[in-house]
């Protein structure tokens, strides 16, 4: 097994990511820390380090800058192991990651890659379950984190990680393109993974293009999405009847919350007729 961590500026964080791949209870046979293009003196210091100390396990790669998918994809091929864990250089793994997600894939051949859920800290402190599944669980969203432990074959019968995605969504792009001929990824159902969350993540960046960044994807692989649409389609409605269901449950509960404009057509009517009922059931003091 062997562990990948992409870096670009990130400092004393990539060697924290370094650090939480040392303390695995199963522990790689490598650490590849791909580089791509820092210009930071003191991120280059931290990766000059890590490189120098022989003790650590730890190879540094340098590549120009081209992306994370190029970084992902450069540390990947260079990986000698049937497994390969991916990890971005401003997160962590828990001790237990590399076993548990290992186990996964060996006790269940059908996985191509397996992750966990997450311990999102920084500017919230939550945890994320994501769910995992086929193909069709990714099509309205994606199902799984960008750090997984994957099956380097999987990764190299797809094609890799799409180095022209530079504006977001790249994993989801991959999970889609690594499952579109079956399969399934495998979560521990467990917060394995410490992800970082700041307002000018890249993450929350690309979330506000969301909409045009999906249309992309839907694009990108048409056919699956064509094969699967009454899947999709579905899957969207659901997502936004439970959405409702929680707006309705809050809004509900607190009479000082504005019901806001009543919507038509999507099940909006219904759920204000319903907050009237319950708010005039609620007893009186």
């Amino acid at each position: 097994m062997t562990a990948v961590v992409t870096a670009f500026d990130q400092g004393e964080l990539v060697a924290d990511a370094v650090a939480s791949v040392r303390r695995q209870t199963l522990r790689p046979v490598e650490i590849l820390v791909v580089d791509d293009g820092s210009t930071d003196d003191a991120s280059l210091a931290v990766l000059d380090r890590l490189a120098a100390d022989r003790g650590l396990g730890c190879r540094v790669l340098h590549r120009p800058n081209g992306g994370v998918s190029a970084a992902r994809n450069t540390g990947i091929a260079a990986a000698g192991t049937a497994l390969v864990a991916v990890l971005d250089g401003d997160d962590a793994f828990a001790p237990t990651f590399l076993e548990r997600t290992a186990a996964l894939l060996d006790e269940q051949p059908e996985l191509r890659a397996a992750s966990s859920w997450l311990h999102a800290h920084g500017a919230i402190d939550a945890v994320v379950r994501p769910a995992g599944g086929t193909a069709v669980h990714f099509l309205h969203r994606n199902a799984a984190p960008a750090a997984v432990l994957l099956r380097r074959d999987a990764w190299a019968a797809c094609g890799g990680y799409d180095e022209s995605m530079r504006s977001g969504f790249e994993d989801w792009d991959f999970f889609l393109a690594l499952l579109a001929d079956g399969g399934a990824i495998g979560i521990v159902p467990e917060p394995l993974i410490e992800y970082r969350t700041a307002p000018a993540s890249s993450n929350l960046r690309s979330m506000a293009g969301r909409l045009d960044r999906y249309g992309e994807l839907i694009d990108r692989h048409r056919p699956l999405f064509e094969r699967h649409l009454r899947e999709a389609l579905l899957a969207l409605e659901a997502r936004a009847i439970a959405a409702d269901g929680r707006w309705e449950d809050l809004v509900a509960a607190d009479p000082a919350l504005e019901v806001g404009e009543v919507s038509y057509g999507d099940g909006g009517m219904a759920a204000a007729v319903r907050i009237a009922t319950r708010r005039a059931a609620r007893p009186t003091d």
